[in-house]
């Protein structure tokens, strides 16, 4: 992929995280009676709302970060991958919130800085090759609850939701997924259901603009993200 950032969550934290799905719908035009037909497309995209970023003046490193990523960005030309919290609904075996674990190597051994692997609380494959725009997809559980329905989950940073189940045979699960994928994703593919994640741009060249209060000794910016379509496109 190309150059692409992601928003560092644990330092600049939302307390609101709002992604909305936007369908593409054609109309028919008005019958007589005057009812409008509506036929839903493949074709969509995410917006991400980000609300009330707590940014506190005493945390240099949160300003720093901040300045960093709008310099990268450069408006609404650059790519960042914006995490979107899922845990209200993810797949997780007990029911609840999993936090990630950290493991070693096979030989037990860690990195060179001594630092392990994060492993998710979540274990989900795709079935088979899923092509381009297709808007189903075939999943295996590993490690998750019996039920993939209404859950969101990324590959490569491309975000989807799944709907209501088509076929379930054994661990199995075929479901529609929105948006339509955006790139193949290959047979035997580990798909990120505990951190997903979404490619946008910025929705606004001036969207990271900040004030500073020297009364609050805070502030809390809001950012609007809008999916890359363009990017996906391009490697068509």
């Amino acid at each position: 992929m190309v150059d692409i950032i992601e928003w560092p969550f644990c330092t600049l934290t939302p307390s609101q995280v709002s992604p909305c799905p936007v369908p593409f719908t054609r109309s028919g035009g008005k019958s007589l009676g005057g009812v409008e037909p509506v036929v839903r497309t493949d074709i969509g995209h995410w917006t991400i709302d980000y609300s009330g970023i707590v940014v506190q003046n005493r945390y240099r490193n949160q300003w720093k970060a901040w300045q960093a990523i709008r310099q990268k960005l450069g408006g609404r030309s650059g790519l960042i991958a914006v995490r979107v919290p899922s845990s209200l609904s993810a797949p997780y075996v007990s029911g609840h919130f999993e936090p990630m674990t950290e493991v070693p190597h096979t030989d037990d051994t860690p990195f060179d800085d001594e630092t392990e692997y994060l492993q998710g609380a979540i274990s989900v494959v795709s079935v088979g090759v899923t092509p381009l725009a297709a808007t189903t997809i075939k999943m295996r559980i590993i490690n998750a609850e019996a039920d993939l329905t209404g859950v969101r989950f990324s590959y490569n940073h491309a975000l989807y939701e799944t709907g209501p189940a088509i076929e379930i045979d054994g661990d199995i699960w075929t479901v529609p997924i929105s948006p339509s994928v955006r790139e193949l994703i290959p047979d035997g593919a580990d798909l990120e259901f505990d951190r997903p994640t979404c490619l946008c741009h910025l929705a606004d060249d001036r969207g990271m603009d900040i004030s500073q209060d020297a009364i609050t000794k805070g502030t809390k910016p809001n950012v609007s993200f809008v999916e890359a379509t363009d990017y996906w496109n391009s490697l068509v």
